[in-house]
């Protein structure tokens, strides 16, 4: 199952990409799992998703919680949190 990854803010400047496309294996089926599994993929990735309290994300444009189901995305963004101002 290939996934379109898209990274926002620090976490673009971290990887050194803004978006990448992933095929994770089948036993990923959280974003969490995907988190760890895409932070064995370089250096800047273990850095960007190092702490997990600076991150949210989306899947198909919807924001999930970190620990919610994987399930079949095409596309999932990681970023940080969003401030108002």
């Amino acid at each position: 199952m290939a996934i379109e990854m898209l990274y926002f803010a620090w976490v673009r400047e971290a990887i050194g990409v803004g978006q990448e496309r992933v095929d994770p294996p089948e036993s990923v089926a959280t974003i969490a799992q995907l988190i760890d599994w895409l932070a064995t993929r370089s250096e800047g990735h273990a850095g960007a998703f190092a702490d997990r309290s600076r991150l949210r994300a989306a899947v198909d444009q919807v924001f999930v919680a970190l620990d919610a189901p994987l399930g079949t995305p095409r596309e999932v963004a990681i970023f940080p949190p969003v401030t108002g101002g």
